[in-house]
């Protein structure tokens, strides 16, 4: 299939690539900013009031990133040489450069999915951790990294009762819990709860505003009063000490306005995977925004989606499609449209 320069281009990569729209503009350009290392900027610290409370914590501290986040809070939770537990594939394993290792000095040690996509069970969780009593040469394991939804798992869902039963066993093992929450936004709506009910029990949480809500940067770290202040201590020392703030933590706050209006991109999904299956795609049928496709050759693939100008991306070896608020259920139709009519 042939198709004109003109034709738009179709970006499924990720929900990274939003853009912030008038109305997020608007209230950058205006909000009420003052220096954030040497004081409080009064947005800055109504955006870490309020995500504290919607994710059920006593307090927050913005980020940059989420990486840097989940860095903060894996450096306070380990000693140097400590292993930490997470799913396999979670994004503090497979996408943030080996910087737990690397700067936290955790040992990383994965976690199968034999619960769901993206879910270890309590067996496997507590065969991990192994016994109590060890001798002082042996590997000492302190930290349980979750993730939900699990990004690499295409968007998997952790429901509350299951993270409820491995915090539980994280707990009784002595082990502090950091739940990666850079997309618990849409977990929340998926299942139809509170974000702040798949958080319970944990010591830390993170969570991500530039992920489908359509802010152009910022995360959330959450934790204890005690907690956020070394928090903020190690955020200045990796350089994440940002001065007026408020503008990023103004797109930050509305985009937590928008949370429900993540079903329209769940809507998206679906619509986009029972098109792909229809067209003889094998999908793993998406629980959130997430949908991946197992291919051939992945390379080959990307490629000639790229020829039709609809951008995907690789994600653990099948394509990923991610909708968001700039996809519209009419860009879903004319990316099945382009497919079918190069196949």
């Amino acid at each position: 299939m042939v198709t004109s320069s003109v034709t738009p281009v179709l970006d499924l990569r990720s929900d990274t690539v939003t853009r912030p729209d008038d109305a997020m503009r608007s209230v950058m350009s205006s909000a009420d900013v003052g220096d954030n290392v040497i004081d409080t900027d009064p947005t800055m610290r109504e955006l870490e009031q309020r995500a504290a409370t919607v994710l059920g914590m006593p307090a927050a501290l913005w980020t940059p990133s989420g990486t840097m986040a989940n860095l903060i809070a894996l450096s306070i939770h380990l000693s140097r040489g400590d292993r930490f537990l997470a799913p396999r594939d979670a994004h503090v394993l497979v996408n943030e450069l080996g910087s737990a290792a690397w700067l936290a000095g955790g040992m990383p040690e994965p976690l199968a999915h034999d619960a769901g996509p993206g879910r270890p069970s309590p067996r496997t969780l507590r065969g991990a951790v192994g016994p109590r009593e060890l001798p002082y040469y042996a590997l000492r394991t302190s930290l349980l990294c979750l993730e939900n939804t699990h990004n690499a798992a295409g968007g998997a869902v952790t429901p509350p009762h299951e993270h409820a039963q491995l915090v539980a066993l994280a707990k009784d093992a002595g082990l502090r819990v950091h739940l990666d929450g850079a997309r618990i936004w849409h977990a929340a709506v998926t299942l139809g709860v509170l974000p702040a009910a798949l958080t319970v029990g944990a010591d830390t949480v993170s969570a991500c505003f530039s992920k489908g809500l359509g802010a152009p940067v910022g995360s959330v770290l959450a934790g204890s009063e005690e907690f956020i202040e070394q928090a903020r201590r190690m955020r200045q020392m990796l350089g994440g000490g940002v001065r007026q703030g408020g503008i990023l933590a103004a797109a930050c706050l509305l985009a937590l306005d928008r949370v429900d209006e993540l079903a329209e991109s769940h809507a998206a999904a679906r619509q986009l995977a029972d098109g792909l299956t229809e067209l003889g795609w094998q999908v793993v049928q998406p629980q959130t925004n997430i949908v991946l496709a197992p291919v051939a050759d992945l390379a080959m693939t990307l490629d000639s989606l790229r020829s039709l100008r609809i951008l995907a991306s690789p994600m653990a070896g099948k394509v990923r499609f991610v909708t968001h608020r700039d996809i519209s259920a009419e860009d879903i139709d004319e990316a099945l449209r382009r497919i079918k009519a190069a196949a």
